[in-house]
């Protein structure tokens, strides 16, 4: 039985990014993707891939999952088709089931990849996760940071338009959150250009 809060499913199709239906928790909505995007870097395992994901790990500093989470979230990408059992390797205790992108998968991932965000409140999770995720890939983050910048143009533009009639905060929250990312945009942009 599942909650309403979260959506489960072992079609393959479903599981697909961006197909997954109202969800409302963040971590079960992007936790497939950044797997996959952690197992596509190379063969790996589980383990590997929660200690990648924890609050102190690489990619957990900016986006975290549990561990429970992390393996549901392999799970579903095997199920899909996505990322497929290559095997096992010994680890402390049990042997450890080797993981694989499938090229599927990696087809896939890379799509997530270069897509932009839809909302501006996703830059702070899924935006930042993604140019983590392409700078551990070797990916230039630039064409992510260029379609961003294109995508909320004409939203920015409207929001920073006019100013906020007095008291109304959430008009003044918007327009403030629009101008931050505008700025985030372009210092990201300048530091992708400079290099690390």
């Amino acid at each position: 039985m599942t909650s309403s809060r979260q959506v489960l499913t072992t079609d393959p199709a479903a599981v697909l990014v961006g197909t997954l239906g109202s969800v409302a928790r963040p971590d079960v909505a992007l936790a497939e993707p950044v797997c996959l995007a952690l197992v596509a870097e190379g063969a790996t395992h589980g383990w590997a891939v929660a200690g990648l994901l924890a609050p102190d790990g690489e990619v957990g500093r900016i986006w975290g999952l549990s561990r429970p989470l992390t393996y549901r979230a392999l799970d579903q990408l095997v199920v899909a088709g996505l990322v497929q059992r290559a095997g096992r390797e010994p680890g402390r205790g049990r042997a450890r089931t080797v993981l694989a992108a499938t090229a599927r998968g990696r087809r896939q991932n890379r799509r997530w990849l270069d897509r932009p965000v839809a909302h501006l409140r996703d830059v702070r999770t899924e935006l930042l996760v993604k140019l983590e995720l392409r700078r551990r890939a070797g990916l230039d983050p630039t064409p992510l940071l260029d379609a961003q910048q294109v995508a909320f143009a004409p939203l920015v533009e409207r929001l920073t338009g006019a100013d906020a009639a007095p008291g109304d905060l959430a008009a003044l929250w918007r327009q403030e959150s629009a101008s931050a990312v505008v700025r985030f945009l372009a210092r990201a942009r300048i530091d992708a250009a400079v290099g690390p």
